[in-house]
């Protein structure tokens, strides 16, 4: 027994010294650099205050955590760091934080005390940095108008188009961190925020050439599961959007139905129609083509890839693409030839009436072209209908509060937001509700109808969400954009241009919009049949339920 013993002891050790000196994962240790670098910017009293040139201080420390090889040795050149930055003093008489106006589903420094990566030593300066952290006036971090993130001070950077290893890292780091500590929604997107970092560390790193830079930072931007979301540069404008087919398409069961001309010669010379059902682009069937490119295509939902997608699909700098058509049973193929922009002219849109009355007495709004001064006579002339429809497939003026007085008999809370806690970052408050209508005993008594689809966002979304509030409202369509809230541009390093949404938008009790959007009551999708009539199938079924 005693010689099993003694041949344990040395056979733990081994096993003990070998998991000591394991090597630490590169992506890893680079993804927890970029966490203190983010920390240590919004949190220690001394950066965030702008004593240092902390872009610079990264580009210094990045080739020391790539040396360590342990995490004894990590944790050293991250304390080195910490003493190298100055004292962080105790801060004395402490407020006690009020919880219950608290949003803290985004918060998580739990990493800070990460055994795998760091040691107690390590952690407990973190923490304490925590504790006594900077809690107004960061240098890098203010308010814009709306109590959301306005970016101060931030180098500029010229002629950044492929810059070094370094530096495009920096870039990936700027932007996580801001998602980390200012994106409302992050706990909402479908990877774990923290995973989408060490994912994306080897796309950065290793980008062989300035498009596969490019295409990293636009993919990292699609990954917040946002249609607020944005990344464009000459790069990608010149990769993905050189020539197009002369029509427009919309995405149907995985198949791309043209529903529109945006030249009709052309359409015609290429022997296009409305009602076409592109099937395979260059042989390929749609729905490979779309899974292709949805890492590209920044959206709340799936409804608002396939809206957005109609350019990617047929990318590419040659003049023919390839299409396999249905038409009318058979099953054609066509060599299309593709134009730029300019070559078809100007698109001209039908000059529309802002509302009307149709069919058996119902009231119908374009809230698209609907202006604030035209409320007054619009609700006039519609008053005495038995329904009015209101159009949100589209983008409103500013109409709502003005059509609520009219809608609602008292004042209604439709809505409340949550903006960032800035002294305490990474939390956000809740705000009171917001509220349309007045009190109003002649308010409109008729059915009223919120048509919908995945066009309706953003103040889109929230024009439904204030003209829900009236009595007997029914919504029609399909699942909106999911992107409430108002948009947040920031850039890039080399000043390309990003965006996310910068306010958290809830129902006043709490319910979510973001990603969801406004849920009809009725639920229609326009049918391929449909489009080749010319319907619009959605209006029929609002016509048909208000004459139920």
């Amino acid at each position: 027994m005693k010689k099993i013993f003694l041949i344990l002891i040395p056979l733990i050790v081994s096993v003990q010294l070998s998991t000591a000196q394991e090597k630490l994962n590169e992506n890893k240790k680079l993804a927890s650099t970029a966490k203190i670098w983010g920390f240590l910017k919004y949190y220690h009293p001394h950066v965030g205050s702008g004593k240092f040139n902390w872009d610079d201080e990264l580009i210094q420390v990045i080739p020391k955590v790539e040396q360590a090889t342990t995490k004894e040795e990590l944790s050293l050149v991250y304390i080195e760091w910490l003493n190298h930055l100055g004292k962080v003093k105790t801060i004395k008489n402490k407020k006690q934080e009020d919880t219950s106006k608290l949003f803290t589903k985004n918060f998580d420094l739990s990493w800070l005390e990460n055994k795998q990566l760091f040691t107690p030593e390590l952690s407990d300066k973190l923490k304490f940095i925590e504790n006594n952290r900077l809690k107004k006036n960061n240098h890098y971090a203010g308010k814009n108008m709306l109590g959301t993130l306005k970016i101060k001070n931030e180098p500029e950077y010229i002629n950044f188009d492929y810059p070094n290893e370094n530096y495009r890292l920096l870039s990936l780091f700027k932007y996580w961190n801001i998602i980390e500590y200012f994106f409302p929604y992050k706990y909402q997107t479908d990877q774990k925020w923290d995973d989408v970092l060490v994912e994306m560390i080897p796309k950065f790193k290793y980008a062989k050439d300035t498009i596969d830079y490019h295409l990293a930072m636009l993919e990292v931007v699609t990954k917040i599961d946002d249609s607020h979301g944005y990344f464009v540069s000459k790069h990608l404008s010149q990769y993905f959007k050189v020539k197009f087919i002369p029509v427009a398409t919309k995405i149907i069961n995985n198949k791309a139905i043209i529903t529109r001309f945006y030249n009709d010669s052309l359409a015609r010379i290429n022997d296009l129609r409305i009602g076409d059902v592109i099937t395979k682009i260059n042989g390929e069937n749609i729905e490979t083509v779309l899974s292709s490119i949805y890492k590209y295509i920044p959206a709340s939902n799936i409804g608002v890839k396939n809206r957005n997608s109609q350019h990617l699909l047929y990318r590419g700098k040659t003049d023919e693409i390839k299409l396999t058509i249905e038409r009318d049973g058979s099953i054609i193929e066509k060599d299309v030839k593709k134009y730029s922009p300019q070559e078809f002219g100007k698109i001209y849109n039908l000059i529309l009436p802002k509302w009307k009355i149709i069919d058996n007495n119902i009231g119908y709004v374009n809230m698209g072209i609907l202006n604030k001064n035209d409320v007054s006579s619009m609700m006039d002339s519609l008053m005495s209908c038995k329904a009015i429809i209101f159009d949100i497939r589209n983008y409103p003026n500013g109409t709502m509060y003005k059509i609520s007085r009219y809608l609602n008999n008292s004042k209604k809370s439709f809505a409340k937001f949550i903006k960032p806690d800035f002294s305490y970052l990474g939390k956000y408050k809740w705000t009171g509700d917001y509220y349309c209508g007045n009190k109003n005993k002649n308010n409109y008594k008729g059915k009223i109808i919120l048509l919908v689809n995945e066009t309706t966002q953003s103040h889109a979304e929230f024009t439904c969400m204030s003209l829900q509030t009236a009595e007997n409202v029914t919504i029609i369509g399909s699942q909106t954009s999911g992107a409430d809230g108002n948009i947040n541009p920031f850039e890039f390093i080399g000043g390309f241009k990003t965006n996310m949404t910068g306010l958290g938008v809830f129902y006043p009790d709490k319910r979510e919009t973001q990603r969801i959007g406004i849920v009809p009551d009725i639920t229609i999708h326009p049918t391929i049949e449909g489009i080749r009539q010319g319907k619009d199938e959605v209006l029929e079924k609002a016509i048909e339920f208000i004459n139920k």
